[in-house]
């Protein structure tokens, strides 16, 4: 007998449960917390919904909304053309569908956030990962899991802002660095609202994730959920943005495949 395709093998593993499918989005809703920034720049839109008929004389046999988004609302992908040093780079419609899917690195950080909500990942962190798990994949996804998904039903508890701005954990300005130009990764993966820190205003530069992984042609996933569910190797991350013409971003289904033992 002939050796089953990859793909058969794939399929049968998703039949059998040997290969479970993790949801790692965020459900999409008028509640779904939202960046804030400071009153003086545009702001971007809470999700909403528009019903245009629901089984009526709108139309008897039918059920279907129009919805207003921001691209960097809820669950999404950040395209190099979001920040200013990509802005000669890939939108969102043309990131190649082969980069879409790829392994990922998932490093845990959820004791270290829940005693330091500012708690900043520093490149001996991953480098003590590394030793103990590999090299980062090439062309993979860096993830980080805080345990902030835990506040995601709470615009309030999710940022986390006081009189100083908002506090949620990240990378230092020079653990992106790193990521952007000499990590082997095409992105970088978070459960807060945005890829960088709170504190990140006043970082050198400025909003260093964005700064470095947009110019370095790489890829931000933000308020992701169920990283608890994946193993520090070993996933795969299939990444489904809408290809938003132009777009700097847009809202996306992330999933992993994780093999079962």
């Amino acid at each position: 007998m002939p050796e089953p395709s990859v793909l058969a093998a794939l399929v049968s593993g998703l039949r059998s449960g040997a290969i479970e499918v993790v949801d790692l989005t965020s459900p999409l809703s008028s509640s779904t917390p939202v960046i804030q920034l400071p009153p003086q720049f545009g702001q971007t839109a809470v999700f909403e919904l528009e019903e245009i008929s629901r089984y009526d004389d709108r139309g008897p046999a039918w059920y279907w909304n129009n919805f207003r988004s921001g691209e960097h609302t809820g669950t999404h992908f950040d395209a190099p053309n979001h920040w200013v040093t990509g802005k000669d780079l890939t939108d969102v419609a043309s990131v190649p569908a082969r980069r879409l899917i790829a392994p990922a690195a998932v490093l845990d950080f959820t004791a270290e956030v829940a005693e330091n909500p500012d708690f900043l990942v520093e490149i001996d962190h991953v480098k003590a990962w590394e030793a103990e798990n590999g090299p980062l994949p090439e062309g993979g996804w860096l993830l980080l899991r805080t345990g902030w998904d835990a506040r995601s039903e709470s615009q309030e508890a999710f940022l986390n802002a006081d009189e100083n701005g908002p506090h949620t954990p990240g990378l230092s300005a020079e653990a992106a660095r790193w990521v952007a130009e000499e990590a082997p990764v095409i992105g970088l993966g978070v459960e807060t609202v945005g890829t960088d820190a709170g504190g990140a205003h006043s970082f050198d530069p400025a909003y260093p994730c964005h700064s470095y992984l947009m110019g370095s042609d790489k890829y931000g996933l933000t308020q992701l959920r169920n990283l608890a569910a994946l193993p520090p190797t070993g996933s795969v991350v299939i990444a489904g943005p809408l290809p938003i013409v132009t777009g700097s971003g847009a809202p996306a289904r992330v999933l992993a495949l994780v093999e079962r033992s």
